[in-house]
């Protein structure tokens, strides 16, 4: 038996599903490696009340995972794609990414009904600013509370609450087989997903001559090429939780199509645009895309929301 590695994930319920996940499957290629699962409380899950924009963004979630990394108290760590800042440690690195789950948007309503069918002033909670924002350009007359906390807390604030609906990634309600609740899938044209969601990325030390080669038995090629095509569209906007921004790509006959968006939090302006181009240059096209976006006026919502304190942006 090989001495054990240590997997860092958070504690909520998807993330040690996910973290389970990335252990069964380890365990099915190299039955002989020991692992285990060490749970690591992020700033991220101790901030519930305030909007992810008003306190940090995105590396709420990974931070404290990363310096355990860095200080070898685990040896690979397992994180939601969507979750991960465009930069990380120099010391670290993308030692895989397996195969994606639905990167879809569902929606969720008390009383059955769609998006389209819900009344004028129904309530619909969500913290994301890209969902938001999409939900004011497709319904301006429904109204967004902000709503933080893992997905079983906020299926629970939907029904002992005054929210008429909620929207989720998918991939989360899927993977804790709760799709039965679910009311619809949102088009990508109503809703595009954020960049990354439905992924996992399962984060390593740079050169690691133990950990890297096992990890990498876990990659799928296809995924990782469209996850990194749309992480190289957000990073060329420069774009976080602070700013509503959407991207989506897929691979077919390899050809890589990437979709992407850029809107004000008011549901409106909102700048779309897609590329296309071949599979292996998924990252060129991903920074093309953003510079189109940014060249028909993006880069004007951009600058003004940047410019704005985090505290003070539309719920």
């Amino acid at each position: 038996m090989n001495p054990s590695l240590k997997i860092g994930t958070r504690g909520s319920q998807l993330a040690l599903w996910q973290a389970n996940w990335v252990k069964a499957a380890f365990a099915k290629k190299f039955p002989h490696q020991a692992l285990e699962l060490v749970v690591i409380k992020t700033q991220g899950d101790k901030i519930l009340d305030v909007p992810l924009a008003a306190v940090g963004g995105k590396g709420l979630f990974v931070k404290e995972i990363e310096q355990a990394l860095l200080d070898r108290r685990i040896d690979l760590a397992v994180h939601s794609m969507k979750d991960m800042p465009s930069d990380i440690p120099e010391e670290l690195c993308l030692g895989a990414v397996p195969e994606r789950e639905d990167p879809t948007d569902v929606l969720i309503s008390k009383s059955g009904r769609r998006l389209a069918e819900l009344g004028a002033d129904s309530v619909i909670g969500t913290s994301s600013l890209r969902r938001a924002a999409q939900l004011r350009h497709a319904r301006p007359d429904i109204r967004i509370i902000p709503l933080r906390g893992n997905l079983d807390t906020r299926l629970r604030k939907l029904d002992t609450e005054t929210i008429d609906a909620i929207v989720l990634a998918a991939a989360g309600v899927k993977r804790l087989g709760l799709d039965g609740r679910v009311t619809e899938y949102l088009d990508h044209e109503i809703m595009l997903p954020a960049v990354g969601q439905g992924a996992l990325y399962i984060e390593i030390r740079q050169n690691d001559p133990v950990v890297g080669p096992l990890v990498n038995a876990l990659d799928h090629a296809h995924t990782r090429a469209v996850v990194m095509g749309e992480r190289a569209f957000l990073k060329r906007l420069e774009g976080g939780c602070q700013v509503p921004i959407a991207g989506h790509g897929h691979i077919e006959q390899d050809r890589f199509t990437l979709q992407g968006l850029v809107a004000h939090v008011d549901g409106a302006p909102l700048f779309r645009a897609s590329l296309s181009g071949a599979a292996v240059s998924s990252e060129r096209i991903g920074v093309k895309l953003a510079e189109a976006l940014l060249a028909k006026g993006a880069d004007k919502i951009l600058e003004q929301l940047k410019s704005v304190e985090p505290a003070n942006y539309a719920s």
